[in-house]
Order: structure tokens, then sequence, then C-alpha cells
């Protein structure tokens, strides 16, 4: 690469950053720096996500489907499941042949396609008896239009002629609610309670949580706290810090998994993730928690967006990074089945034994093995390094009071060579990953990485 392009290229996406991050989310806008954050429970900080669709999870599609692969996500190191919507589904000018989850009919009633009451009772017990927690979604901002909630017609937004709509031209399958009406505000918070009670989730992801006011997640957490202590709120909205000041206890980092597209595109330099993470740490009080993803329900899969190589690097980014790293189904078997349109709106079940992967799940295994038996890696504090390849590859140090776990990770398809400034820098020693071949031609703090390649280092700090 031309050394002169790729300083003009890192300094010009370095000055645009900051409007491509609080643009990454929807809804998002730029808020003040000085606001509060809440202090998220231990278990949320410490775990691991999993995020499951359960139409396509399995090839029953239900919740018996989850229950059967439980021990099989214990054994991959799994301890938070974030269930997508679980709810009846609209008919009435829904999208493709079976329609979206987040298009919902009922909030108090349960898919029968997915299985009964009892089989979800089943299902969470079962989580239970392994550690797991069960995170619902909880789709607050709107519904289907032959939701059971028009009934009450004052529960929904309407323009000048009196005429129920959707949120955004495009979400043309669902109804804006209307959180100006108090009725409508005590519906959904008796909702989220009867979930607590009746079923024993131990807390919700809110669903474009920013296209509801403020102030009635502040309210609805006060309730829903003082009969229920631990549960947790999360929010996929991004660059809002006021949303974690009272409400909730973790937001997308939204910011950083726009700039992982750009820069596995090569749009943007590596060095940006970097400017990134630290758009966002000035932005939000210490002590924000971030939900940290490369592959989520909304966009095509990581494999088919970056290769099964650049998907891991990206991956192993959100594994070794602070926040809470997030598994969509499939990812630890490099399933590239179609995801967000169509899938959402039709039926394709993960492919679990696709061929000619890497070993992906003993990686994944390992890396969250690693991270939860290391303070280090649970911390707030990352701790950048330069390195001669900014433009290629990341490089930073997690620490605690016993240990230093440096990362270098090479987000470009070629292989780089180059040095990082890391002190004692011969003290480190890689990291043995199963299913992943270190480099074996490595002196720190020189440096040799394959296209995509990536290296964790280990050193001892004396006491």
């Amino acid at each position: 690469m031309n050394t002169i392009n790729s300083s003009l290229r890192c300094l010009l996406t370095t000055v645009f950053i900051g409007w491509l991050a609080i643009t990454s989310t929807p809804g998002a806008e730029p808020e003040a720096t000085n606001a509060v954050t809440r202090k998220s429970p231990d278990w949320l900080r410490s775990g691991v996500m999993y995020e499951i669709f359960t139409r396509n999870f399995s090839p029953s599609g239900d919740f018996n489907g989850i229950t059967a692969r439980l021990d099989n996500l214990k054994d991959l190191g799994v301890d938070i499941l974030w269930l997508m919507p679980i709810h009846p589904q609209g008919e009435q000018l829904k999208k493709g042949a079976l329609g979206s989850p987040y298009c919902v009919r009922d909030f108090y009633a349960i898919n029968p396609d997915f299985g009964t009451t009892n089989d979800f009772k089943r299902l969470i017990a079962e989580a239970h008896q392994r550690g797991m927690k069960v995170i619902m979604d909880i789709v607050a901002g709107h519904t289907s239009w032959d939701s059971v909630m028009m009934a009450h017609p004052d529960f929904y937004q309407k323009d000048v002629n009196g005429k129920i709509h959707p949120p955004y031209p495009g979400w043309s399958d669902v109804a804006e609610l209307n959180y100006a009406n108090p009725e409508l505000r005590r519906y959904m918070i008796d909702m989220m309670k009867y979930w607590l009670r009746e079923f024993g989730v131990d807390g919700f992801r809110c669903d474009t949580a920013f296209t509801v006011p403020v102030d009635f997640w502040e309210a609805a957490r006060t309730e829903l706290e003082q009969a229920y202590s631990q549960v947790v709120i999360i929010t996929d909205s991004g660059a809002k810090p006021t949303l974690l000041s009272k409400a909730f206890d973790m937001d997308y980092s939204g910011n950083l998994y726009s700039t992982l597209n750009q820069v596995m595109t090569s749009e943007s330099p590596a060095v940006n993730l970097q400017n990134s993470w630290e758009h966002t740490q000035q932005q939000f009080a210490k002590g924000a928690l971030h939900l940290r993803y490369t592959d989520y329900h909304n966009e095509t899969r990581a494999t088919v967006r970056f290769g099964l190589d650049g998907a891991l690097a990206a991956q192993v980014l959100m594994m070794t990074l602070d926040g809470v790293p997030l598994i969509y189904n499939g990812m630890e078997v490099g399933d590239s089945t179609e995801s967000a349109d169509p899938a959402l709106f039709e039926k394709m079940p993960v492919f679990w034994h696709p061929g000619g992967r890497p070993p992906l799940r003993d990686i994944y295994r390992d890396l969250i093995k690693l991270r939860k038996q290391h303070a280090a890696f649970i911390s707030d504090d990352v701790d950048w390094l330069t390195n001669t390849a900014p433009s290629e590859v990341v490089s930073f140090v997690r620490r605690d009071a016993k240990d230093e776990y440096l990362v270098l990770i090479n987000f470009s398809s070629r292989a780089v060579t180059g040095s990082v400034e890391v002190a004692q820098a011969g003290d480190f020693e890689p990291v043995k990953i199963s299913g992943w071949a270190n480099p074996v031609d490595i002196t720190l703090p020189n440096f040799h990485l394959n296209g995509f390649g990536w290296l964790i280092c280990h050193r001892s700090i004396a006491k």
C-alpha cells in the first residue's frame, strides 16, 4: 500500500469518525457527555450473550428445540440467552410468508408455533438450572395492525386526519403506539411485570427503545425494580447516554459496529476502531456498559459480509474488548444462511453442519473461557497501543492487578508485518486457543500476521 495514500485515508476517516458514529444507529443523536450511568449487575457485566431466533434456531422452530440445545450452549460458555419476540405475530399487512417477530399481535400471549406456556416455563427453568439467564425481547414502540390493543384506538398515534400510522413509512406492517396516553403506559408496565412474575424471566431487551419516551422507561424501571430487584433492561439504542442513566443497564455499541463494517470493506483504516471506542468513552459516563457484536438479526451474516476469516477476526475483537460480547445463533458454526430480510419474514433455519469451516466452536469456546477466567477482560479499561501498521492492525492491552493480555488483530486480507509499542515485550507468551494456529515467527514487539490473522499474548504482573 502506498504510504502517503494510507496516511491520507487514515486522516480523512478519523476526521469523519464522529459523524459516522452518531449516525450508526437508527434514531441516534449526540448527547451531553456528563450523564451518570447505572451500575449493572455483575452477572451481566461478566456474561456472554447469545441471541436466539426461535423460528430458525432448530428444525422444529420452537421452545423445545432451544431446550434440547441448552447443554450445548452451556458448554460453549454462554450464560445469557436473548430470545427474539415470542409473541403471536400479526397477519394484517405482514411482510413475507410468515411476517416479522417484531410485528406483535398480543404482548400477553405466546406464539402457538413456538409451543405452550408450559414449554416456555420449562425452557426458563432448565436454563436457570444451568446457571443461565433468559432475556425476553419486548417491542414497546408499536404493534401489528390486528393487535388486540386496537380495541383501544387511543393507545395509538394518529395523523391530522385521525388515522393511525406506522412509526416510519418503511415500517408498514406495524402501527405506532402513543405514550402520551397514561393508560397505555400502565398497560405496558403491567405486561412486563406479568412475564417477570408468571415466567421468571430475568429481564428485557427493548427493541427500538429510542421510539419510546425516556421518562416511560425510567418509570417502568422504577416499578419493575421495586418488585424484582435483579431485573435487567437492555436498549438496542446507541449514542444516547441518558438511556443508561436511570432506565437501562446496557445499550448497543452501534458506533463501533458501523466503524467495523467500514474497516472490513476497506473504507476506513483499522485505527478508526480505536477512534470509535474512544469517541464513545468521551460521550458516556464511566462504567457505561455496551453490547459488542458483529452479527445479529438485522444484518446479513458476518460470514457473508466479511468471509469466514474476516468474521472470526471481527468477533475476536468483540470477545477481547470491554462490554458484553454477543453471539448470534449459528455464528459458532459459521452459518451463512440468509439473515435480516428475508429471514425475518420467512422460515430459514440455521444450518448447523456446514462444510469447509474452521473449528469456530472450539475457538469461541476457548475465547469465552479465557474471558471468564481472567478479570482483565471484564474491566472497563482498554489500553490501545501504537503499532506501525495502523491501517490494518489494531493493538491493545487488557490488564488487572495480576495479568496483562496483549491483543493484535489484522483487519486486512493480506499479510502484515510491523511492530507494536508495548512495555516489556519479551515477557509476553502466546495464549493457546484451540483450533487456532499462532504465528510461529513472531518475536515481540515485532509481528507478522497473515490476512485476518490475530494473536493474544499474556504476561504475569509481579506483585
